[in-house]
């Protein structure tokens, strides 16, 4: 037995949460028809959880035990209310009916709840924000940070955001298909921001967050067989196979970061690389144009199929940005076909467009132009100047690992 039981339950809750909590959020909101009410549920569970189990031990399916005791607190809620009578009647059969061996999460439940929390009702940054924190798991601090805004803000607007989605009534289910050319585009965005956070974690200190970049994959499976000729579902379902290919080589043993450049890629896994090039080529076949994640696949797949840095494809990269840039502009893409350029062309000429994005003041607060900038200087022989920079970037990063390794590389170039 542990030393101290009460901790080390702690830690387990911690890790069955990250793994279990958006399903069990999931499960409880179609059960309860409410966001909120479904959090605070799941939270009393958790409560009864860290009391319970240091005394009795962890169960053998604990998520099945969090969404049991969540469910019973709802039926003890609705019988004092003493105005759902029905609802608690069925739900009270539900109860009685699981057990442990017996319990598995409905894969479409956390789809419902994506699909709930991009309700036209709520405005875009509201409905990405909100997915990110119930379905994402992440704190409000590392949603304001993808956001770039204050953290007050953030929590404002995920409060309100539920609010709203009470007020209004949403169902939580997946929508007629009359309803999808409203709410695709967003639950696309928030499934990919999942399965950004998890393949570079916005903080903390591990590098990789591989159970929520599985889960956005799981998501993105799901979506594609509701709707197989959709070209941009499918081209996000490319785009995560293909990144999550490299997982195994972005990282040490040490569990610090390894540069695409540095990494093993006989490491890379082929199985991915194949289900990602053969979902580009269905996309593709449909006939529509590349829309962009089929765009961000297609230079996912330069990289998987080169056999090495030197031996990629980068003015093709480069041009794939460049079209990227007017489907779908934003500060990062230009700043990735900054890094094509300088690849293609030289480091002067990415340096160029690096300078302008700083001087437009483009990502505010965000280390990515420094460390761009940093290496571009490197390469151009101007170390002191890329000694700054890839410190003012390593001051930025919120993520300890990254941080680390900018500062590695600048203490590499120090006078």
């Amino acid at each position: 037995m542990s030393p101290d039981p009460v901790a080390d339950v702690a830690r387990r809750v911690a890790a069955i949460w990250r793994i279990e909590g958006a399903r069990i959020v999931a499960t409880l909101a179609r059960v309860v028809g409410d966001l909120p009410t479904a959090e605070d549920l799941a939270q009393d569970a958790v409560a009864e959880a860290l009391a319970r189990w240091p005394r009795d031990g962890v169960p053998a399916n604990p998520g099945a035990w969090l969404t049991a005791v969540a469910k019973r607190r709802a039926i003890d809620d609705w019988r004092r209310a003493r105005n759902l009578s029905e609802k608690y009647r069925l739900i009270g059969a539900e109860t009685d009916e699981m057990t442990d061996a017996e319990w598995h999460p409905i894969d479409d439940d956390v789809l419902r709840l994506v699909f709930a929390a991009c309700h036209p009702v709520l405005a875009p940054e509201a409905q990405v924000a909100l997915t990110l924190k119930v379905v994402g798991g992440l704190g409000s601090e590392a949603i304001a940070r993808l956001f770039l805004v204050p953290i007050p803000t953030m929590q404002q607007r995920i409060v309100r955001a539920k609010k709203t989605l009470s007020a209004a009534r949403v169902p939580f289910e997946v929508p007629d298909p009359a309803e999808w050319p409203t709410r695709l585009r967003a639950v696309l965005s928030v499934i990919y921001l999942v399965f950004t956070e998890g393949y570079a974690a916005t903080s903390g200190d591990a590098v990789l967050r591989t159970e929520l970049a599985h889960e956005a994959i799981r998501l993105g499976r799901v979506l594609a067989r509701l709707l197989p000729h959709e070209p941009e579902v499918l081209g996000l379902g490319a785009l995560m196979e293909l990144q999550a290919s490299r997982f195994a080589a972005r990282v040490d043993a040490n569990g610090d970061a390894v540069l695409l450049a540095d990494q093993d890629r006989r490491r890379w896994d082929r199985s991915a690389i194949a289900r990602g090039s053969a979902l580009l080529a269905r996309a593709d076949a449909i006939g529509r144009g590349r829309g962009p994640y089929q765009l961000q696949a297609a230079i996912a797949l330069c990289h998987a199929e080169a056999a090495s840095v030197d031996a990629t494809e980068w003015d093709r990269i480069a041009l794939l940005y460049e079209v990227l840039g007017r489907v779908a502009p934003s500060p990062v893409v230009e700043l990735n076909r900054a890094v094509a350029v300088s690849m293609a062309s030289g480091p002067l000429e990415g340096l160029a467009i690096a300078d302008g994005l700083a001087a437009a003041g483009a990502l505010k607060g965000s280390h990515l132009i420094p460390s761009v900038r940093g290496e571009l200087l490197a390469r151009l022989g101007r170390t002191r100047e890329a000694h700054d920079e890839l410190l003012n970037a390593a001051d930025l990063a919120r993520n300890e690992r990254e941080a680390a390794l900018l500062r590695r590389k600048a203490e590499a170039l120090a006078p």
